[in-house]
């Protein structure tokens, strides 16, 4: 009897074990607050180490409430393991151009609204450690935290994988982004920034409008205001609403520097 109970148990052991058949997929965990296996699923990384993955989910609003160490030195050596990757892949891809070219791709490439659209691809917000009231600021889909975590997650990865396989995850992330940067294609979604600086300052969205509109139906060009109330914060011009709408939220976000 106890022979037969113990081949059971070996025969559901060895069926837990066997790899799953070709075609079907493995279940994807449900993202939540501090959980690094299933952010590594998300990233698709292999990390020895979760402590340091972990502190690189915690806002620094947690640090006290939640008794982990913040991400912010993680940043710290995020940023300058991002700035080498990129900066390698740079020179390497493209010996025909100059120091200031370069410089100029790679400071697009590392840039908050670069790494804000990576985070929110991978859905990394959702994997926040944040205070209650950072939350409820809307916190977890800030740009400016969402950056600095993405930093932060490759200075874990960095510590835990070393270079090879934090180069590999920057430039799988950033992807289609760094193309379209290295061939001048990729713009910024001006308003979306503007929204968050504003709400931040007013606790409310600016608002766009159409001045002026010249030249032929086949070939008009649009001016627009972006506004907080009455007040006129940026205006720009394009080719069409939307072009005009960025162009002035652009202006804007120049103007608040």
């Amino acid at each position: 009897m106890a022979t037969l109970v113990t081949e059971k148990r070996a025969r559901k052991r060895r069926r837990r074990a066997a790899p799953r058949k070709a075609g079907k997929r493995a279940r994807r965990r449900k993202p939540r607050p501090g959980d690094v296996e299933a952010l590594a699923d998300a990233l698709a990384i292999e990390p020895r180490r979760a402590g340091v993955l972990r502190q690189a989910l915690t806002h620094k609003s947690a640090e006290q409430e939640l008794g982990f160490l913040s991400n912010e030195r993680l940043e710290f050596l995020g940023d300058a393991v991002l700035d080498l990757v990129v900066a390698e892949h740079l020179y390497r891809r493209h010996p025909e151009l100059a120091e200031g070219d370069l410089t100029k791709l790679k400071a697009v490439a590392v840039s908050e609204p670069v790494l804000a659209a990576v985070a929110r691809e991978v859905d990394l917000g959702l994997f926040l450690l944040l205070a209650k009231g950072e939350e409820q600021t809307g916190g977890r889909d800030r740009s400016s935290i969402l950056a600095d975590t993405m930093e932060a997650v490759f200075a874990a990865v960095y510590l835990d994988r070393g270079y090879r396989a934090t180069r590999q995850l920057i430039l799988r992330l950033l992807g289609t982004r760094l193309g379209a940067i290295e061939r001048r294609e990729y713009e910024p979604d001006y308003k979306t920034l503007l929204q968050e600086k504003i709400q931040e300052l007013h606790r409310t969205p600016p608002t766009y409008r159409v001045v002026s509109q010249t030249g032929p139906d086949h070939d008009r060009t649009f001016v627009a205001e972006a506004r907080i109330g009455r007040r006129v914060l940026g205006s720009g011009n394009g080719k069409s609403k939307k072009q005009a709408e960025q162009a002035a939220a652009r202006a804007a976000l120049i103007e608040q520097e």
